[in-house]
Protein backbone atom coordinates (compact mmCIF):
# COMPACT_ATOMS: atom_id res chain seq x y z
CA UNK A 1 0.00 0.00 0.00
CA UNK A 2 1.33 3.82 -0.39
CA UNK A 3 2.38 5.03 2.39
CA UNK A 4 3.53 8.70 2.91
CA UNK A 5 7.27 8.97 3.40
CA UNK A 6 6.89 12.22 5.68
CA UNK A 7 4.31 14.09 7.15
CA UNK A 8 2.44 16.66 4.98
CA UNK A 9 2.10 20.39 6.52
CA UNK A 10 -1.28 21.93 7.20
CA UNK A 11 -0.58 24.60 4.80
CA UNK A 12 0.53 22.05 2.04
CA UNK A 13 -2.10 20.23 2.21
CA UNK A 14 -4.75 23.11 2.34
CA UNK A 15 -3.28 24.76 -0.68
CA UNK A 16 -3.40 21.65 -2.61
CA UNK A 17 -7.18 21.54 -1.62
CA UNK A 18 -7.77 24.56 -2.23
CA UNK A 19 -7.34 24.94 -6.24
CA UNK A 20 -10.39 22.66 -6.79
CA UNK A 21 -12.59 25.31 -8.89
CA UNK A 22 -15.47 24.50 -10.57
CA UNK A 23 -15.82 26.37 -13.61
CA UNK A 24 -18.46 28.07 -15.79
CA UNK A 25 -19.60 25.81 -19.00
CA UNK A 26 -18.19 27.63 -22.11
CA UNK A 27 -21.21 28.91 -24.49
CA UNK A 28 -21.15 29.10 -27.62
CA UNK A 29 -24.30 30.79 -30.13
CA UNK A 30 -25.91 28.38 -32.43
CA UNK A 31 -26.27 28.55 -35.92
CA UNK A 32 -29.88 28.10 -36.61
CA UNK A 33 -31.46 30.51 -33.68
CA UNK A 34 -29.03 32.10 -32.22
CA UNK A 35 -29.25 31.57 -28.51
CA UNK A 36 -26.59 30.56 -26.43
CA UNK A 37 -25.63 26.64 -26.05
CA UNK A 38 -23.07 24.58 -25.18
CA UNK A 39 -20.82 23.77 -27.72
CA UNK A 40 -20.63 20.40 -29.06
CA UNK A 41 -24.41 19.74 -27.45
CA UNK A 42 -28.22 20.04 -29.17
CA UNK A 43 -29.54 23.42 -28.76
CA UNK A 44 -32.22 22.63 -26.57
CA UNK A 45 -34.30 25.53 -27.89
CA UNK A 46 -34.69 24.46 -31.25
CA UNK A 47 -33.30 20.69 -31.53
CA UNK A 48 -30.51 21.32 -34.37
CA UNK A 49 -27.20 20.33 -34.29
CA UNK A 50 -24.30 20.26 -36.76
CA UNK A 51 -27.23 21.87 -39.60
CA UNK A 52 -29.72 18.74 -38.99
CA UNK A 53 -32.64 18.28 -36.80
CA UNK A 54 -31.61 15.66 -34.05
CA UNK A 55 -34.85 15.77 -31.38
CA UNK A 56 -38.15 17.37 -31.31
CA UNK A 57 -38.32 20.65 -28.92
CA UNK A 58 -41.74 21.21 -27.31
CA UNK A 59 -42.36 24.64 -29.09
CA UNK A 60 -41.88 22.57 -32.67
CA UNK A 61 -44.79 19.81 -31.49
CA UNK A 62 -47.37 22.40 -30.60
CA UNK A 63 -46.80 23.64 -34.23
CA UNK A 64 -47.77 20.84 -35.78
CA UNK A 65 -51.36 20.53 -34.44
Amino acid sequence: MAVPKCKVSKSKGRSRIANWKASAPALVECPQCHEMKQAHRVCAKCGYYDGDKKMLVKADENKKQ
